[in-house]
């Protein structure tokens, strides 16, 4: 199990770079939009290359960020039924819904994604806009964004067998801050191992206080 927690912990490690990497492709995209829009109005002058552009860059950031979301768990839960299960249920279901449903889909698709791409780069595919852009990089992120998310859920399987099997190896804390949980509501387990912790949250009674 050490050796695929390292694994495990390697792929969020590369997960989270891409994520944050792609991140500024949205300030990139909002600056194309912005000049843009700016030659359009001041000096009349209109590419549809540039507006391509944008639709790229949001693609990247959308495929691209979809593996890094998984690993945060950030993606939209229904929250008023998953609550109402115990944290141990909860990495059962994830466990589960990641074999049985994210990795045959994520599969599929890559497989999918690949003839598309590669008939598209084989054909030199071009946008039919006048002045578009090439077609299969958009369509090669498609793959890549597929790729990346079947080695998060790898990783997001490695890391439920774990907790679930009682396994509680340190795992490098994530640079980003995360949301401590309220007070009284357990804490995921998954979390919780990711941060060395074990157990619940209490407070040690300071040196020399007695308690009426």
């Amino acid at each position: 199990m050490t050796g695929l927690l390292t694994l495990s912990h390697a792929i969020d490690r590369v997960t989270a770079w891409i994520g944050k990497s792609v991140s500024w492709l949205i300030l990139a995209a909002i600056l194309v939009s912005a000049v843009n829009a700016a030659l359009r109005k001041a000096f009349d002058i209109s590419s549809n290359a540039w507006l391509e552009l944008q639709w790229y860059l949001f693609g990247a950031v959308f495929m691209l960020a979809t593996a890094w979301t998984l690993q945060r768990n950030d993606h939209v839960r229904i929250d008023v039924l998953s609550s109402r299960f115990s944290p141990r249920a909860r990495n059962w279901i994830d466990l589960v819904c990641h074999i049985l449903f994210l990795m045959p889909f994520a599969i599929l698709m890559t497989w999918l994604s690949w003839s598309f791409f590669w008939r598209s780069f084989f054909s030199g595919e071009r946008s039919m806009n006048a002045g578009g852009l090439l077609l299969w990089p958009a369509k090669g992120l498609i793959l890549l964004g597929f790729i990346v998310l079947i080695a998060q859920g790898v990783s997001e399987i490695i890391k439920r067998v774990a907790v679930l099997s009682g396994h509680r190896h340190e795992v490098e804390e994530p640079d980003e801050e995360d949301i401590e949980p309220e007070a009284g509501k357990d804490m995921d387990p998954v979390i919780s191992w990711r941060r060395g912790e074990e157990g619940a949250h209490t407070e040690k009674p300071e040196a020399g206080r007695n308690d009426a």
